[in-house]
């Protein structure tokens, strides 16, 4: 027996899981083509090593800067019109990068900052989309399913980049990747629908197990005092800005650790980086499972999510502390890969947990949390940098990163409450 309607493949929900999982996928590959992009733009259009880094990080004010509204937005019209207009407007803008580059560098700066504008929208837009088309039970692997978007395109991305530029020249990797966008967006738009009381194929056994039809209603009178100064809200923000302090951190640094402390060949040294990713998207989706079985035996979702997000941190602080003593490449890949698969459990912790205490909300709710999260993509990358220039050695980087981890851990550990704390439509919370 299933749940989809007979003239479907699959349940409706599993569509939007799966072209948001795709819209990720998409969204990092085009977010980190420059990075290998780069090394060829420099030696054509004669940067310094100072202006290759500006354009690396214009992404992240832009990304930043409209984190909120993006988030304002999916709640007030709703996350299918968010996130079409966001994957066709960095899509066309990576489409447009090689004309900007040769235009100026001012342009391809205002390029990649208006590729991070567009960015900021897909993961709100995708919250608030979950919202309405998952039951309570399925929200871990879901949330999983998407973030694990970031590992699969990050790898995808960068090798797929770097045989392009081989192949074909630089402009073409861009060309490419906004092409792939603007083919997302056709499929998507007809695919999915906002609200599942307007998709037809929804059968009668999966419409029962969604959340009651309440379109825009968290589009109006937002509580934002109850929303955001709460103490679950709070352990949100807090695991989400260690999170993501580990992730950029070691996205940013890994290569260089390799071929600084290892002494790898450039070649080697990216070959390895990946391999950790590949770690983290294996952990995500065995703790997503783990997460949604607790669940369902009865396990309470606050202990639930405590459990992911806590031993998720504090594991990758432990495997991150032993790595400056290590003087083989092999047992440090093995650290390295221990330490992102503990970080891929934290997709089950903070991530759902904003659909838990506020399902009508989360768009809202992560909009917020990932401004603050968006930080240590410029102080946690640049204090690493900072302390190995001080230093000499990147145990000091990797120890304040692990610090951070335990701190979110234990602000997490102790504020979390799972239990829905924002007033909704009638129905919307009891689930």
């Amino acid at each position: 027996m299933t749940d989809a309607h007979p003239g479907s493949r699959l349940p409706r929900r599993h569509v939007v899981v799966g072209m948001t999982f795709l819209a990720t996928v998409i969204g990092y590959t085009d977010r980190v083509n420059i990075s290998v992009a780069a090394v060829a733009m420099k030696e054509q259009l004669g940067w310094s090593q100072t202006q290759k880094g500006l354009v690396l990080s214009a992404f992240f004010v832009g990304y930043m800067l409209f984190m909120f509204p993006g988030g304002w937005l999916a709640t007030r019209v709703g996350g299918k019109r968010v996130l079409a207009a966001s994957v066709l407007a960095w899509s066309a803008v990576t489409l447009l990068t090689p004309l900007s580059a040769h235009l100026s560098f001012a342009a391809l700066l205002v390029a990649r900052v208006a590729i991070g504008v567009g960015e900021a929208g897909l993961f709100p837009a995708s919250y608030e989309l979950f919202g309405r088309w998952l039951p309570a039970h399925e929200r871990s692997r879901a949330v999983a399913r998407v973030l694990s978007g970031i590992p699969v395109g990050t790898v995808a991305g960068m090798m797929a980049t770097g045989w392009i530029v081989g192949r074909f020249g630089w402009p073409a990797a861009f060309y490419v990747c906004g092409a792939l966008g603007l083919v997302w967006v056709v499929v998507f738009q007809r695919e999915v629908t906002n609200d599942p009381a307007e998709d037809p194929r929804v059968g009668a056994e999966e419409r029962a197990l969604l959340p009651p039809s309440d379109a825009g209603a968290g589009a109006a009178n937002v509580p934002w005092r109850g929303l955001l100064l709460r103490g679950p809200v709070v352990a949100i923000i807090a695991a989400h800005f260690a999170s993501t302090w580990n992730l950029y951190v070691l996205l940013a640094w890994l290569p260089s650790y390799f071929r600084d402390v290892q002494h790898m060949t450039i070649a080697g040294a990216g070959f390895w980086s990946a391999a950790p990713w590949i770690s983290n998207f294996v952990g995500t989706h065995l703790a997503a499972m783990g997460a949604d079985r607790l669940a369902a035996r009865g396990v309470s979702v606050t202990v639930v999510r405590k459990l992911a997000q806590c031993l998720g941190l504090l594991g990758a602080s432990g495997f991150l502390l032993p790595l400056h003593d290590v003087g083989s490449p092999e047992v440090a890949l093995a650290l390295l890969c221990a330490a992102t698969g503990a970080l891929g459990m934290c997709n089950c912790g903070f991530p759902p947990a904003m659909m838990d205490v506020a399902p009508r909300h989360g768009a809202l709710i992560y909009g917020v949390s990932n401004t603050f999260a968006t930080l240590p993509g410029i102080v946690g990358v640049a204090a690493t940098g900072w302390l190995v220039d001080r230093t000499g050695t990147y145990a000091a980087g990797f120890a304040l990163t692990a610090g951070v981890g335990v701190v979110g851990a234990i602000v997490f550990g102790v504020l979390f409450d799972a239990r829905p704390h924002v007033a909704a439509p009638v129905g919307v919370l009891a689930e």
